[in-house]
């Protein structure tokens, strides 16, 4: 791989957008990272429709598309473009690069690759870190339940016994009698 086609695979990660429940990059996005125009991309696509079934590739809606320009300041462009952006799965993505057929293309779609799996590490790492939390939160549950047993066991010691209960010790009926003299 050339120094110069290097593309970070943060940078690409910064690309991947949450749209229907899917990973996706946008065509814009994507033409970028392969060297080509957002045009050549789009052909290439129409031209081998069959390879991008739905799975690996969507058009995005009109609301969609305004969310997109709303939240993703680097895709501003796309607000005054017509026509709706395509979105391509990490497959799509993969198959976008093998019809371009151009040398950029097949060697960023490696930091494409690289990028999805990388987001699926975190995101399963954090699947992972929720279901230990929760864990943690139901054993302080348990652990509270317990505390305030002990709680309430130590209140009812401290209370004054119910009723009259004979005094402890012993009483002098002498009254001649004299303690600690001698």
């Amino acid at each position: 791989m050339t120094n110069s086609m290097a593309v970070p695979v943060e940078r690409v990660e910064r690309t991947i957008l949450l749209i229907r429940t899917q990973k996706v990059i946008l065509d814009a996005d994507l033409s970028k990272l392969y060297g080509v125009t957002t045009k050549r991309l789009n052909e290439q696509v129409k031209r081998n429709r069959g390879r991008f079934p739905e799975d690996f590739m969507f058009q995005l809606t009109t609301e969609e598309k305004a969310e997109v320009v709303a939240n993703c300041d680097h895709l501003s462009q796309l607000k005054f473009s017509p026509a709706l952006p395509y979105a391509f799965t990490e497959h799509g993505a993969i198959m976008a690069a093998s019809v371009l057929n151009t040398q950029r293309a097949i060697e960023a779609s490696i930091f494409v690759v690289r990028a999805f799996v990388k987001l699926r590490e975190v995101l399963a790492t954090h699947k992972e870190l929720t279901r230990k939390l929760a864990e943690l939160e139901r054993h302080l549950q348990d652990h509270d339940e317990q505390i305030q047993a002990i709680f309430e066991a130590v209140h009812q010691l401290m209370q004054p016994p119910e009723g009259s209960r004979k005094k402890i010790g012993f009483v002098v009926k002498d009254p001649r009698a004299a303690y600690g003299e001698t």
